[in-house]
């Protein structure tokens, strides 16, 4: 579907991605339109399937997830149906926060979050490689983390 977004909603938007839990009074303001047409222009942003949601950004370290990986998924072609069932089968990894299949030296990028080294290795030895159709898999351990953006980039949009 393609949509093309007005100024006013390109406003929304990065209002929203920046503080989900402004109010509609709040937002009006920013934006410098009254508040049933901002209300309305939000729920059109969220029938239309551009707003997805609205979550809260939490700290992994706090909550002890204190080992952050991404890990590299190649799959066995040689099977039937392999892209889907690797698929199902991740969606059931909770560990696992994002699945991205990808082009390059992989098929997949996973995006990890476990409590400690043991918790991780458990998860690859119990988890992943049981997976029937991967191959091989390697490992990128986070050390840190210079920027994390959940603010899309919408310059593009803006005409």
């Amino acid at each position: 579907m393609s949509f093309q977004p007005d100024k006013i909603d390109l406003q929304i938007i990065r209002t929203l991605q920046k503080n989900g839990r402004i109010t509609n009074l709040q937002l009006s303001a920013e934006i410098g339109l009254s508040p049933a047409p901002t209300l309305e222009r939000v729920r059109k942003l969220e029938n239309i399937g551009v707003i997805k949601g609205y979550h809260a950004e939490v700290d992994e370290e706090i909550l002890g997830l204190g080992v952050k990986t991404f890990i590299q998924i190649q799959l066995d072609f040689h099977q039937a149906n392999t892209i889907e069932t690797f698929a199902e089968e991740i969606k059931q990894i909770h560990e696992v926060t994002e699945c991205h299949h990808v082009t390059g030296g992989c098929d997949f990028i996973l995006k990890v979050y476990c409590k400690d080294i043991k918790s991780y290795e458990k998860l690859i030895m119990e988890r992943i490689s049981k997976i029937a159709v991967v191959k091989t898999f390697q490992t990128m351990m986070v050390l840190s983390t210079s920027k994390q953006e959940s603010v899309m980039p919408l310059d593009h949009l803006a005409s």
